[in-house]
């Protein structure tokens, strides 16, 4: 086990330091299609008159994207839910009722996710990969709508709907796709936090649990968030991989560090 932590340090600082590096200017080879939400939309908060375009927003998609020379279509949306994802009716956490209203996704399309996810891979044979981050919103409107905050049996039904409703989503995806489909994991806000690192580890776990099923890869974003703020003590704010906000503190959004930290989990999805 720690012989495999250092050889994970070793390839989390190894391909920071690629993604450092200019960007690729060849042709591009291949389709790429990331799913998601804000973490996979590569979102800040407070960015004023930036949300009319969002070319101003890029994170690990546009990052892996450029470092492997895919053409890439972003579909994610800030505050999706698994059920949004499925059904635009379903609640979501600022996605359909919020952010869509007012303001460019990467690509635009009328109804579900899941549907241009389906349309796009029936239009575009020479994809190579499909990368998805989702599940932390139903989390977060479990948090704000149950009587114990999704502490207790709320949490873990919660999760279970999540785990059902992404079940149907790779479902959809592997009907018209076969080539490499990775989730990528969500890391913790703070990992002195014992009881937040549980809750983090349980829906990574669940989540993966799932993918795995579909014959998908893990990105671990969890891991890589951790080895990335070893030298602040496990505290992700502190290490510039969160966005800082000017009250104080952190968002739990990845900064551009952050969103390195991830593609460099994506270099190493297994």
């Amino acid at each position: 086990m720690l012989r495999r932590f250092f050889v994970m340090a070793a390839a989390v600082v190894a391909a920071s330091s690629l993604l450092a590096a200019p960007a690729d200017a060849s042709p591009r080879h291949g389709e790429y299609l990331a799913l998601g939400d804000s973490v996979a939309f590569g979102y800040r908060p407070n960015a004023g008159a930036a949300y009319l375009n969002a070319a101003n927003f890029s994170g690990y998609a546009e990052k892996y994207a450029s470092l492997r020379g895919l053409r890439l279509a972003n579909a994610s949306c800030p505050g999706e839910t698994t059920g949004s994802m499925l059904n635009v009716a379903a609640p979501s956490n600022g996605c359909e009722n919020g952010y869509r209203l007012a303001y460019p996704l990467h690509v635009a399309y009328p109804g579900a996710q899941i549907d241009y996810a389906v349309q796009y891979l029936r239009n575009h044979r020479d994809t190579r990969l499909v990368t998805l981050t989702i599940g932390a919103n139903d989390m977060f409107r479990c948090q704000n709508t149950t009587p114990d905050h999704c502490t207790g049996p709320d949490f873990q039904a919660a999760l279970s709907q999540a785990s059902r409703n992404l079940a149907a989503i790779l479902a959809a995806v592997r009907a018209h796709y076969r080539g490499d489909l990775v989730l990528v994991s969500y890391y913790s806000l703070d990992y002195r936090d014992a009881t937040q690192v549980a809750q983090v580890k349980a829906i990574d776990a669940a989540l993966t649990q799932v993918t795995r099923r579909y014959h998908g890869k893990i990105a671990d974003g969890f891991t890589a968030f951790r080895l990335a703020s070893l030298r602040t003590g496990g505290d992700p704010c502190a290490a510039g991989l969160l966005v800082k906000l000017p009250t104080g503190g952190c968002d739990v959004h990845p900064s551009a560090a952050g969103h390195r930290a991830l593609t460099a989990a994506l270099v190493f999805a297994r």
